[in-house]
């Protein structure tokens, strides 16, 4: 019987031990983005028994339709304001909260768990709450809006309004999430460096934050803008939950009119194009944050 080279046995070991995984992205993740790439260009529809193919037109009803128009500018809006919003404050916190755990540990823990409670919570548990909070008439931001004399809003009923009020959602979810990251990078940074600040003259807090805080960073913020900015674009369940895309679409967005077309419509077609067009995206906005970030990271 013919024995194998050591290099030949390595080589099966390699496949047997990857194959299992390689099989199931091939199943979960490749095959299934195949599927939707090859719907896209039908008019397929769930329960059909046939279907056509139609091309481009798909993907011509997206950017030229105003129902799919508003769903792509909705997306980019929201992901414009969430994104550095989200950021800038989740590291504005992620300092207050490390430096008081150098002297007030119990209050730290307290706003770390606060600040992490919208993230640990059930979104749409949560939804409920703010639906509360934006009541026209009940509601408490309304409340304490007329008791310093100035006028309610319609926050989720407002088509001038909706969006920006769903942003201010976005933000307070993602703030919690962006801050343990940031914090996780803080906890890395030799305190050594501080010290040779110090001697170098940068003895205040804001030449401290900029010569060896924000460079040091640079690896853990460009995390967190990748996850912040397909978490923005997939924004889904505070739509579903709190404004169903409404009023008049005013609030539509690109993953919810994928829901709607795919499973309340059953245009598989349509949808799956609305899908592609998502996944494009998410694409080109992280390859360009790569592109324009990546030279300047500093890997410690």
């Amino acid at each position: 019987m013919t024995r194998l080279s050591s290099r030949s046995r390595g080589i099966l070991t390699d496949l047997w031990l990857t194959a299992p995984a390689t099989l199931g992205m091939i199943v979960l993740i490749f095959a299934p983005v195949l599927v939707v790439v090859v719907l896209s260009f039908t008019d397929y529809q769930f329960g059909a028994r046939s279907f056509e193919w139609i091309g481009l037109e798909n993907y011509a009803t997206i950017f030229t339709d105003p129902i799919g128009q508003r769903a792509v500018v909705n997306t980019l809006i929201y992901v414009a304001v969430v994104m550095p919003a989200s950021i800038v404050l989740a590291l504005l916190v992620a300092l207050g909260v490390h430096e008081a755990s150098r002297w007030m540990p119990r209050l730290a823990a307290a706003l770390r768990a606060a600040y992490f409670l919208p993230v640990a919570a059930t979104l749409v548990a949560m939804a409920t709450v703010w639906q509360m909070l934006l009541h026209p008439t009940l509601g408490p931001v309304n409340q304490a809006l007329l008791a310093l004399g100035l006028p309610g809003q319609d926050w989720l009923s407002d088509r001038g309004l909706v969006l920006y009020t769903l942003t201010i959602i976005g933000v307070w979810e993602t703030v919690g999430y962006n801050m343990v990251l940031f914090l996780a990078g803080l906890a890395a940074i030799p305190h050594h460096l501080y010290d040779a600040a110090d001697i170098d003259g940068a003895n205040r807090s804001w030449e401290r934050f900029w010569t060896v805080t924000w460079p040091m960073l640079g690896p853990t913020t460009l995390f967190v803008m990748v996850v912040t900015a397909t978490r923005s674009f997939r924004v889904f369940e505070i739509v579903a939950t709190l404004t169903d895309g409404g009023p008049a679409f005013a609030s539509d967005t690109l993953v919810f009119a994928m829901y709607r077309e795919g499973f309340v419509y059953f245009k598989a077609g349509y949808s799956s194009a609305i899908t592609v067009v998502f996944l494009v995206f998410v694409l080109i906005f992280t390859l360009a944050q790569f592109r324009i970030l990546e030279s300047r990271v500093h890997y410690r």
